[in-house]
């Protein structure tokens, strides 16, 4: 069993245009959406082996910021074909992965992310800006990845809905 963590970026700013669509920065609030996202996943004890990033400024900040606030030590990769791919393209990336690692998170975009999700799952779920959707993949070899996979959806957090409190600011018990 392998796990698939998918994770939309956080809130960017549609207006800064300095460095065109690839280059729009997260917005303040996208930026504490991102960390607070990072403290969720150390709290449920889901911190990926490996992160894979798109290459977007947006994406790559996302992803820093949750690694940074989930105390992530791992490889945090960027990738080009991540920015707007399909759902066939995230496979593609996810094929030659190594099989020692059993835990990966893509932080990338709608609607190639959100379009995996029932591809896999068969189950239709909106992935909103710095959520994470928790796919449970019913392989033993990231080789074995394919569109007729099948996987179970166990968990999808909203980052909205897990505001910081007590219980995310401490180490889980």
């Amino acid at each position: 069993m392998k796990t698939l963590l998918l994770m939309r970026h956080a809130k960017s700013d549609q207006t800064n245009g300095d460095g065109g669509e690839s280059q729009r920065p997260l917005t303040p609030k996208g930026e504490r959406r991102a960390s607070e996202m990072g403290l969720w996943l150390q709290h449920k004890e889901m911190l990926p082996e490996l992160i894979l990033s798109s290459a977007t400024q947006r994406a790559c900040r996302t992803a820093e910021l949750v690694a940074e606030a989930g105390g992530y030590t791992g490889e945090l990769r960027s990738v080009e074909t991540l920015y707007m791919a399909e759902a066939d393209e995230i496979l593609e990336v996810l094929r030659p992965l190594p099989d020692e690692i059993e835990r990966v998170m893509i932080v990338g975009h709608n609607p190639g992310l959100e379009s995996l999700i029932p591809l896999l799952t068969h189950e239709v779920e909106a992935l909103p800006h710095a959520g994470v959707a928790v796919l449970s993949l019913k392989i033993d070899h990231w080789n074995d990845l394919r569109r007729k996979s099948r996987a179970k959806l166990k968990d999808l957090w909203r980052a909205k809905k897990i505001t910081p409190n007590a219980e995310l600011t401490q180490a889980p018990e």
